[in-house]
Parts: C-alpha cells; sequence; structure tokens
C-alpha cells in the first residue's frame, strides 16, 4: 500500500508494509502515482514506461525522455529493494499472531478512587469511576504486584502506573508498594519501572525527592493556556487551579533534567486553537508535551465534532511548522504524537493490536478487581476478575487477543494501521459498542498526527 501527501512544501510517499519513507520531486511524486493509478506495482518498468509517458507532461517537470526513463529506472530499483510497492506479509500470519501465549507486563494500579480536582471531562466521574470512592490498600496492592509477577512468564521488565483520581492522595500506599516491588526483583529476576500521574495539587520537596529516585516516568497534568486550564481542571470549590500547581510542575521537570516525564493536556471543543496551549507550556519551559483530544459523549457541550476535524488538522500543520522554526532557534521540544521511529519502533506483535490492553496490560481497582484499562473500570460487563482469583473471565482476555488491525475493516486499508494500531479499544467500545471498530474523529486527528510527524522526521534532519 502507497501513501502519498504534501505537507509544509514536501512531497512525501510512504509505503505502508515496508514503513519506507521517500521525500521526492513533483515528478517523481505524480509518477508513483500514476503507477499505482494504473495498478502496476507488480509490472516490470517496461511495461510502466508507455504509460508514464501517456500520463505525465514532461514539459510541466522540465525533464526529457531520458531522464524520464531514469526516473522510472529509480522507482522499480526502490521495488526491487523491497522500498516500494511492498506486499502485505503480516495479513497471513495474523492466526499465529491471535494464537500467541500472551503474559502480563503492566498493571496501571487504581491508587485512589478520588480526587482533588473536578475536571469537567474527567472519564472517571470526578476521580470516582461512578461508583464508590475509594483508596486502594497495601494489601491489595501488594497481591497484585504479586499477581504480576506470577503472571509475567520470563519477561524481566514489569510496569506498574499508579493512576487515579489523585494518587498523592494515597501517598504511602504508593511508597509502600514501590519498596514492596524492588524487594521482589532481585528473587524473581525482575525490574520494576514505576510511572505516577498527579495532577500536581500536592506535589511537595519530599514526594519529589522520592519519585525523581523512583520514578521511571512522570506524567503531570496541565491543559496550557491558564483560562483553558481552569476552565476544565477546577478545584473541589470551583476556583482556579493553574496558578498552584504551575510553579509546581516547573520545578518537577527541572528537577528531573527534562526528561522521563511529560505535561499531559486535553483539548476541547473549547480550545480548538490548542497549538497555542501546547506552545505556552514550550515557552515556560517544558520540554515533553502531550495534549491530546478529548473523547466525550456527542451531547456534552465540550465534546469534539466531525465539523471540526479540518480546523483541527489545520492546527496540527500549524504546530508542526511552528516546531520547525524553533528547532532553527535552538528552542526545540518534544511533542508526544509527532515522536515517531522509522527505523526502529514497536515489534510487529504491537504494531498489530496495540497497548495489550485485556491481555498484557490490566487496570486494578481499589478493591482490586481487574479490568482491561482503566477506561472500562466500572462496566461490569469486562470485569476479568481480582487479585484473589485471578482472571476468571478468560473469554475477555480471548476476544482482546482478537482485536487487531485486521479484525477491523475500517483499519485494513488505512495507511495509519502499523503506527496507531487499530486505536483505542475503550473508545470503539464507547462509540460504536465493540472494541473491533475505530473512533472517527481520532481516526481521522491520528492520520495528520502521523503525516506530520513523517515530515517533522525528515525536515528537522535535512
Amino acid at each position: 500500500m502507497i501513501h502519498q501527501y504534501k505537507n509544509n512544501g514536501y512531497n512525501i510517499v510512504l509505503d505502508v508494509e515496508s514503513g519506507s519513507v521517500h521525500v521526492v520531486d513533483d515528478a517523481a511524486y505524480d509518477a508513483i502515482a500514476c503507477i499505482v493509478e494504473n495498478k502496476l506495482e507488480k509490472a516490470d518498468k517496461e511495461d510502466a514506461l508507455p504509460v508514464l509517458r501517456d500520463s505525465l507532461d514532461l514539459n510541466k517537470y522540465e525533464i526529457s525522455e531520458d531522464e524520464l526513463c531514469e526516473l522510472a529506472d529509480e522507482i522499480y530499483e526502490l521495488k526491487d529493494l523491497g522500498q516500494l510497492f511492498t506486499e502485505d506479509i503480516y495479513e497471513k500470519s495474523i492466526d499465529a499472531f491471535k494464537n500467541r501465549q500472551t503474559v502480563v507486563k503492566a498493571l496501571c494500579l487504581h491508587i485512589a478512587h478520588d480526587c482533588n480536582l473536578k475536571c469537567q471531562y474527567c472519564f472517571a466521574g470526578e476521580g470516582e469511576y461512578h461508583g464508590r470512592r475509594a483508596l486502594m490498600s497495601f494489601e491489595v496492592g501488594k497481591k497484585a504486584l504479586d499477581f504480576l509477577v506470577a503472571n509475567s512468564g520470563n519477561r524481566v521488565n514489569l510496569e506498574v502506573d499508579f493512576f487515579g483520581g489523585e494518587p498523592l492522595m494515597n501517598w504511602q500506599v504508593v511508597k509502600d508498594l514501590v519498596s514492596y516491588g524492588r524487594s521482589l526483583e532481585k528473587t524473581h529476576n525482575k525490574k520494576f519501572r514505576f510511572t505516577l500521574t498527579t495532577n500536581g495539587v500536592l506535589l511537595n520537596d519530599e514526594i519529589l525527592e522520592f519519585v525523581n529516585r523512583e520514578m521511571a516516568n512522570l506524567v503531570l497534568s496541565i491543559d496550557g493556556r491558564r483560562e483553558v486550564h481552569d476552565r476544565m481542571r477546577p478545584m473541589a470549590g470551583g476556583q482556579g487551579s493553574y496558578d498552584l500547581i504551575l510553579p509546581k510542575l516547573i520545578k518537577a521537570a527541572e528537577s528531573r533534567n527534562q526528561t522521563n516525564y511529560y505535561v499531559r493536556g486535553t483539548f476541547t471543543r473549547y480550545n480548538k486553537d490548542f497549538a497555542a496551549d501546547i506552545l505556552h507550556l514550550a515557552d515556560l519551559g517544558f520540554k515533553q508535551i502531550s495534549v491530546e483530544p478529548v473523547v466525550a459523549p456527542k451531547d456534552e457541550p465540550y465534546a469534539l465534532r466531525e465539523e471540526d476535524i479540518p480546523e483541527l488538522l489545520e492546527e496540527y500543520d500549524k504546530l508542526a511548522a511552528e516546531m520547525i522554526k524553533r528547532h532553527k532557534e535552538g528552542k526545540d521540544f518534544n511533542f508526544f504524537h509527532f515522536m515517531i521511529d522509522l527505523e526502529g519502533g514497536p515489534c510487529v506483535y504491537k504494531r498489530l493490536s496495540g497497548c495489550g490492553s485485556g491481555t498484557e496490560y490490566l487496570a486494578v481497582t481499589p478493591w482490586g478487581d481487574f479490568y482491561p484499562c482503566h477506561q472500562f473500570v466500572g462496566n461490569e460487563d469486562f470485569l476479568m476478575g481480582n487479585v484473589d482469583d485471578g482472571i476468571v473471565r478468560t473469554d475477555i482476555r480471548d476476544e482482546f487477543k482478537e482485536c487487531n488491525v485486521y479484525s477491523k475493516e475500517k483499519c485494513r486499508n488505512c495507511f495509519a494501521k502499523f503506527y496507531c494500531s487499530g486505536g483505542c479499544a475503550a473508545n470503539s467500545y464507547n462509540f460504536h459498542g465493540n472494541i473491533h471498530d475505530a473512533y472517527d474523529i481520532g481516526c481521522e486527528l491520528q492520520k495528520k498526527r502521523i503525516e506530520c510527524a513523517i515530515m517533522l522526521k525528515y525536515a528537522l534532519n535535512e
């Protein structure tokens, strides 16, 4: 499959199956399009050349007949090298993929179903997950870590995210579980990679010192400009939280040398000019930034709508162009959704199935129930088991094992399938009632982000 697009003055050709990216001139761009349009991908150069002569206006490109022949030679040489018009070799092995033996490698510990903010868009219903407020006990967390070790097979590196609500409302248990996890490492030949996601309200020097010593990654929640942030992320009493958390987040980022963290925001229909929020965060000195589109029911006033898509796509283009400008000025920062690895990247299984929710990755409630991920918590149809009994609903796990880019009709012929891995199962379920579909607005935004990311990879290394 070939995907061609123009972005920021570059003609970009992506060979989807091989992952090869080619930045070409107008003649090559149109010649490749002509070959695809005429279904000549499997043909020889000699078969394609007459079609190219008839279809392309050589005067337009200011090239001669001989130069057209050279161009055709180059295109079909790339084909012979496996960098253009390559076949899909992954679909043929999808049965082996679906029948693979899985191990659990990551847990999202809901250390607190409670929060000190009242974020309007919170999928967890202000931290409660539409249920009772609760804090995870050390005993439940300990059993969760024991389950992870026992079900991780030969995998050495294990990941645990302390999540909420607001995890710092249960800080002592976070510390105790980190200590317990470390005590398991040598005996079981495991290494825990802990992550903490926090709104920053309770951050202080003592917590930061522990986090910087023990946490491999730190996620700090802030939406951008003061008026944007305070509108969606107020305190319990309704007052804004921006002025309280900002100095704490800046200090946290600096204390980690601007690495191994990111500030994570959400944009809504209220700030469709979200590039301004990203640049605001960059201007504050943050170097690792993620601002993501809200996912919300259509009847919410802040929810993104299909008619918003053109404006949002333009905003991503605007951001990418500004990042090139800032790079030239020595003011680089990383935007999470524009980070892409074109040479290595995730393994094939990861590219086919994404985050591993319901199989390799599970969420654990404060009382020890297992769900496929944090976004399914509270939906009893997806209750998989608990820390005492393990996974008892293996049928849920097996359905998630079946979920991949070839089980989704919308993904099969999409150029982005090996980069987004089919998108979020929870979003698919919430908008379509099953995990084998795709959230359409999210798809359009993801495709634009991938196009910008590929363009930036070239532009920043020219």
